[in-house]
């Protein structure tokens, strides 16, 4: 199954993959960074979340729209 996932430590809160897939994206207003909705963190410090094939063209969206790299869709 597809995984995405986020480096949120080094989010920047351009909030760039909340306005392009707000079904997987949110700003966090306690500290201005991305969550992906429904991720675990895994033990490197990235959060990861299985999704389904038919949502990878939202995240991968979500993927190139970020300045700063820390989304990753890996199929």
């Amino acid at each position: 199954m597809p995984t995405v996932r986020l480096n949120r430590e080094d989010c920047i809160g351009c909030s760039a993959c909340a306005g392009i897939c707000p079904s997987f994206w949110a700003m966090n207003n306690e500290d201005n960074k991305t969550d992906l909705k429904g991720a675990e963190k895994a033990q490197d410090g990235w959060f990861e979340l299985e999704v389904e094939e038919r949502d990878l063209e939202c995240n991968r969206q979500a993927e190139d729209v970020c300045p700063v790299d820390v989304i990753k869709v890996i199929q």
